[in-house]
């Protein structure tokens, strides 16, 4: 849900104001039903749930010849909901779905607090490293043997994911990506 929550305030955010299925058109052409696992009932319940919870205000709108449609703004509160999100998902290991999310609304951060988030990511990363190193080949050999493998493969996903952070801070550092916050990328923008 969380995913969906940030993924959702975020477009609103950058939108303006949105009605439901241009949030929906808009995430299904990033492809996030793969990498965020969202659903479109998912991210109907979330918009009716950021309502509920007051992050975003909804009002009726025109439809375009049509019956009239539900366009959602963002609140103050969601603009903080949707930073703390975008914080926590940058900044902790262990849940591949917020991580794509944030990797998504990244710009919707300064940079430095982008690269401040992404610091704090390697930091625990780092620790992590450490532990499954002193489980892997630290002690008595893991039982069953075959266990060993999976220890191994998570091993890999730290490693590969330190990586990853490390070289995502030089990118930013140095400029990489239009991190002008509130500005919405192209696809977004009326």
């Amino acid at each position: 849900m969380s995913a969906t929550r940030m993924l959702v305030l975020g477009l609103a955010f950058w939108a303006g104001k949105a009605h439901g299925y241009q949030i929906r058109a808009e995430l299904q052409s990033w492809r996030a039903d793969s990498w965020a696992r969202i659903k479109p009932g998912s991210l109907y319940h979330a918009l009716r749930k950021a309502v509920a919870d007051g992050l975003l205000v909804d009002a009726p709108e025109q439809g375009d010849g049509g019956p009239d449609r539900t366009v959602y703004s963002i609140t103050p509160a969601g603009r903080e909901e949707l930073t703390r999100l975008v914080r926590s998902g940058l900044s902790t290991p262990g849940d591949p779905w917020m991580l794509n999310a944030a990797i998504a609304m990244l710009p919707t951060l300064e940079r430095a607090d982008a690269i401040t988030q992404v610091n704090s990511r390697i930091e625990a990363l780092v620790v992590q490293r450490r532990e499954m190193e002193e489980w892997c080949f630290g002690g008595p050999p893991i039982k069953p043997e075959h266990v060993t493998e999976q220890a191994q493969l998570w091993l890999a996903q730290l490693v590969a994911d330190l990586e990853w952070a490390r070289k995502l801070v030089v990118k930013l550092a140095a400029g990489a990506y239009d991190m002008r916050v509130g500005d919405a990328p192209p696809s977004i923008q009326s």
